[in-house]
């Protein structure tokens, strides 16, 4: 527990700065994550970081997240950042060639994935600040952290009934309504000062099913390390795990803000 309060506590001294400042700083930590987080895919999938595979999954995530103003040279040729990733998609499959099948078909479908999953998540964090202001990130960001800490007091509080133990067996139905619950009193505050355009009643709805979303987001990273056979997905925040441990929920929550019309 002291090792997890430590490291939660210097996250949040360098993080919140970055987070007030936008602009470049968070341009480059939403890179900088979206690096971290394809490389604990590959270190979940016992791959070897250091290879070509590596690096061009690493550079086409650095396409999916970056913001349209680091492409402007390779945009101004006409080509567009799906035309990118598309290259990037042919060049690992030529490793299936080049590799005589070490890098198969497989392979590479699932570093495509990753690349999308990683990609898409921190573009959309990095979109949710530099675009949409820094109440609208934290309306999201809290959307999430308070739902988990709601599910966490409600489920060891009232919970019996498991929610999904083949992929977590340690969350309950309490619990995650309780999460829920927490979500929506907070949006009712925090519609109270900031609307983003809609009224109280559909900013506690919007609350209610981000809620709910995120927690699907938590079970899909869930459902990976189960997989792969993994506790947690990195080892680079002592006692909490890997980015994509703590970033699970966002990933799923801060794109649909966008395709919500928030941003």
């Amino acid at each position: 527990m002291k090792q997890r309060v430590i490291t939660a506590v210097v996250a949040l001294i360098i993080f919140i700065p970055i987070l007030i400042a936008g602009g470049f700083w968070v341009d480059l930590a939403a890179a900088v994550l979206a690096l971290v987080g394809i490389g604990e895919i590959f270190i979940m999938r016992k791959k070897i970081i250091v290879s070509v595979e590596a690096l061009l999954a690493a550079l086409a995530t650095l396409v999916v997240v970056s913001p349209d103003q680091y492409l402007q040279w390779i945009l101004r040729t006409g080509l567009s950042r799906v035309d990118l990733l598309g290259i990037f998609m042919m060049l690992l499959l030529l490793l299936t060639v080049t590799s005589k099948n070490k890098t198969n078909f497989d392979n590479v479908s699932v570093t495509m994935l990753g690349i999308l999953y990683v990609g898409t998540g921190f573009h959309y964090f990095d979109v949710a600040r530099n675009q949409g202001g820094l109440a609208l990130l934290m309306f999201g960001m809290l959307i999430v952290w308070l739902t988990d800490s709601g599910a966490y007091i409600f489920g060891r509080a009232f919970g019996k009934h498991k929610l999904w133990p083949a992929i977590s067996p340690n969350k309950t139905w309490e619990g995650s309504i309780g999460g829920v619950i927490v979500a929506m009193i907070f949006a009712a505050i925090y519609g109270q000062f900031f609307t983003f355009g809609y009224s109280l009643p559909i900013l506690i709805l919007i609350a209610l099913f981000l809620s709910i979303w995120g927690q699907l987001g938590d079970l899909v990273e869930s459902a990976l390390k189960r997989y792969y056979g993994v506790k947690d997905s990195g080892k680079i925040l002592p006692g909490h795990g890997g980015i994509l441990d703590r970033f699970d929920s966002m990933l799923f929550v801060l794109p649909m803000l966008h395709w919500l019309g928030f941003v």
